[in-house]
């Protein structure tokens, strides 16, 4: 396909159904959508977005009548609002007059500033961005996914979310887990060739659907629709986004019934006993009424919600967002913290510290040039930021390099990418003189099993590299076979190049804050896809004890209860999978714990559910945004101790009105 080839440039977007997308080829997907392999140009796509809107499902607003829907909904507030309408009916204005008062205080107090603390938490929302690979302009650039367009060029990669209801145009090994959507437990393979024109949901092999999660891969495709015109967005303009009750919302739930439930006997007993002494029955209603008022804690909804709202203000200033204000309280009751060491223990500032042959010897350029022909961009881009790469690709193509290391003299012809069960990327590339050949980079423990020869000093100086707390990855290579594509099978037969060698230095502030941490009797453990001894080296630079390292190998060999005695007693987790952290993070918690679980990728996804306390931040895959439960603005283990003392404080100061104010209303029933 000719990328310079003429092309049509509409104003708006032609409007082309999904089907009859995935039913057509990739070059008349295009020219249906007035659209060209070096994407849109900024003015076209500033044209089509004012006339299509921006690609939401519905505005992240505060909805006051919702807001006030649940302040209606506490069991006390229905035992008020029963006592109120009783005393009208009997013909006491005054009682009715009081209890109405209450009423209006409570819920006119919960609804200021719950709403209050959603028009916060909106715009704290709108700081939060998810962004998307688009090529613009006939140049790759991160944009908010806001901002997508139908006939935009995107690039979506392993734990992307897809961003629109996409046409594929490139695929390398894709598949996108699909089950928001379909339904469908499995991951589903991708491929640029048509379907059926009538081919439902789950059979659009051809097309990405908003929404879901690409499991592995990469791809490159066009913007087909955005917003409510995409399948999700049709499915999700139906439906309800209640979220689930947290265990504090049920503990306060449970205790308004069972005042409700004592009120309830104990007007029906006294109501009773008055009809037996021959009290006047209206009489004896009315004081049946006034029992029943005077037990219940009638400002509870109220200073729950004022202390919810304030303790999210206060996080805010800490540029902490709470996307549930009842979430505070379960990140009070936090006492385990699992949680990376990249961005969190460390800087998080990955560079590029060099490259060590196979033999622990200074290497030559060619292995720096090997490095960055196994990334997942074009080989013509200069040093600097690239859009799109993960930190350690990044910091690659960031670094000065001799100008002799030329990866813009190669081409790549077929990639296996990376995934987290690999660990590992693949590519077959091309140099101008003709000659091919295969490369592999990735974990080194994943890429020596796949060499032939490992020469033996090899493993002398990964030791060494590890136990000075540094990352290393490990680059093989070998020569093409004639005709050859890439499969799971080619991942093999390589030799040993060398090492490139990266370093993540630990924060300046991080052994304050795991001390703060301590204090409050939050153990902290680290779960990491990195190499133990550099996860141990780092917390010994930070002058924590360790218990010991697990590793991905003996978590699969342990049964659930030597795990789970394992866990507890452990202090490091290293090369797990995804499914592995969450199967520890279940197992701490069946140990009678309350664990929170701090990640940013999309590894860490099955993990953040898990969790009683999911916790990201604002640069994490968007899946991983999506499952927490906060989102820390800053990566800062000091700012979620912050987040600890709050949740604390608003639960005892909770728990202090509920005790003073019940032990008073009971003493004043007794009284009367």
């Amino acid at each position: 396909m000719d990328e310079h080839s003429p092309t049509r440039v509409l104003s708006s977007a032609p409007a082309l159904p999904l089907r009859g997308a995935a039913a057509q080829d990739a070059d008349e997907v295009l020219r249906s959508l007035g659209a060209r392999p070096a994407g849109l140009s900024t003015a076209e796509a500033a044209t089509r977005r004012a006339a299509g809107g921006p690609n939401v499902l519905r505005p992240h607003r505060a909805r006051p009548w919702r807001v006030l829907g649940r302040q209606l909904r506490s069991p006390v507030l229905i035992l008020l609002f029963v006592t109120a309408g009783v005393s009208v009916f009997l013909g006491e204005a005054a009682n009715a007059v009081i209890i109405g008062v209450i009423l209006a205080a409570s819920i006119g107090l919960g609804f200021v500033n719950e709403f209050r603390a959603e028009r916060a938490a909106d715009a704290l929302h709108d700081q939060l961005r998810h962004r998307v690979v688009v090529l613009r302009d006939g140049a790759r650039d991160e944009i908010d996914v806001t901002d997508l367009v139908p006939g935009d060029i995107v690039e979506v990669d392993t734990g992307d979310v897809v961003p629109a209801d996409l046409r594929l145009l490139e695929t390398h090994s894709l598949s996108c887990d699909e089950g928001i959507v379909t339904g469908e437990s499995l991951p589903v393979e991708k491929s640029v060739v048509p379907v059926a024109p009538d081919a439902g949901a789950g059979d659009l092999t051809s097309c990405a659907l908003m929404g879901t999660v690409v499991q592995s891969g990469s791809a490159t495709a066009v913007v087909v629709a955005t917003g409510t015109r995409t399948e999700f967005g049709r499915i999700a303009q139906g439906l309800g986004t209640a979220q689930p009750q947290t265990e504090f919302q049920r503990g306060l739930g449970r205790f308004s019934v069972l005042l409700l439930e004592v009120a309830l006997i104990l007007t029906t007993l006294i109501f009773v006993a008055n009809v037996l002494l021959r009290r006047p029955v209206l009489d004896s209603l009315l004081f049946s009424l006034a029992i029943a008022v005077g037990i219940t804690p009638q400002l509870l909804p109220a200073v729950v919600s004022a202390s919810l709202a304030t303790g999210s203000r206060m996080l805010a200033r800490r540029r902490v967002l709470v996307k549930r204000l009842v979430c505070i309280e379960d990140l009070g009751d936090m006492d385990v913290l699992v949680t990376d060491k990249t961005g969190t223990l460390t800087d998080g500032r990955i560079s590029y510290a060099g490259a060590l042959a196979a033999d622990g010897t200074t290497a030559p350029d060619e292995l720096l040039l090997l490095g960055l022909l196994a990334t997942q961009t074009d080989y013509t881009t200069p040093p600097g930021s690239v859009p799109g790469l993960n930190p350690l690709d990044a910091a690659l193509w960031e670094a000065p390099r001799p100008t002799d290391v030329r990866p813009g003299d190669y081409v790549r012809r077929d990639i296996l990418p990376f995934d987290h069960e690999r660990r590992r990327t693949t590519v077959l590339v091309e140099a101008h003189d003709g000659s091919r050949r295969v490369v592999m980079k990735g974990a080194a423990e994943d890429v020596m099993a796949r060499c032939a020869d490992i020469p033996a000093a090899a493993s002398d100086a990964l030791a060494a590299q590890y136990a000075a707390g540094s990352r290393v990855i490990a680059v093989a290579a070998r020569a093409a076979a004639d005709g050859e594509t890439l499969t799971p099978m080619s991942e093999s037969g390589f030799a040993l190049v060398g090492f490139l060698v990266f370093v993540d230095r630990p924060k300046a502030d991080a052994r304050a804050s795991l001390e703060k941490l301590a204090r409050l009797g939050i153990a902290v453990k680290i779960a990491t896809g990195d190499n133990g001894a550099v996860a141990e080296k780092v917390l010994s630079d930070l002058g924590v004890a360790s218990g010991g390292t697990l590793i991905g190998a003996d978590v699969d060999r342990l049964d659930d209860e030597e795990l789970k005695d394992a866990v507890a007693r452990v202090t490091v987790f290293a090369r797990v999978s995804p499914e592995q952290k969450a199967r520890i993070i279940r197992l701490l918690r069946h140990k009678g714990r309350s664990v929170g679980f701090l990640g940013d990728g999309v590894n860490d996804a099955l993990a953040l559910h898990q969790a009683d306390i999911g916790i990201s931040v604002d640069s994490a895959a968007d899946v991983a945004k999506d499952a927490a439960d906060v989102l820390l603005l800053d990566k800062d283990l000091g700012v979620l101790a912050d987040g600890v003392t709050e949740g604390r404080r608003i639960f005892a100061n909770t728990i202090k009105y509920l005790l003073m104010g019940t032990s008073s209303n009971f003493g004043n029933m007794v009284s009367a």
